[in-house]
């Protein structure tokens, strides 16, 4: 099962944040879980379509604080792994918010 976990906010990083979040991510290749990751710019552009019209604007968050900061792909056993690695994830990166998707498709 794959899932992507993207993540908003998160304490401002420092030097124990890149060490713990380096050994997070060695650990994670290691085992073969993690499949891509990335951070992600806080532009970007939203498109949305309505009756036929695209609309294009700047976006794609109101608030710098919605943006979503990263992104990682796994491919784990479960639903509740994926969980697991996002608890372990929040901790070392502090308050924020995480969203799971399971990920379809070959």
């Amino acid at each position: 099962m794959r899932y992507l976990m993207t993540s908003k906010g998160g304490d401002a990083p420092d030097e124990k944040l890149f060490t713990e979040m380096a050994a997070f991510i060695e650990e994670m290749t290691a085992n073969g879980v993690l499949l891509a990751t990335g951070g992600l710019a806080p532009s970007g552009v939203r498109l949305t379509s309505a009756d036929g019209e695209i609309t294009v604007t700047d976006g794609p968050f109101t608030e710098a604080k919605e943006a979503v900061a990263g992104f990682a792909l796994v491919e784990v056993r479960s639903k509740e792994e994926a969980i697991e690695l996002a608890r372990r994830f929040r901790r070392i990166v502090g308050d924020g918010e995480s969203v799971i998707q399971e990920v379809f498709g070959p």
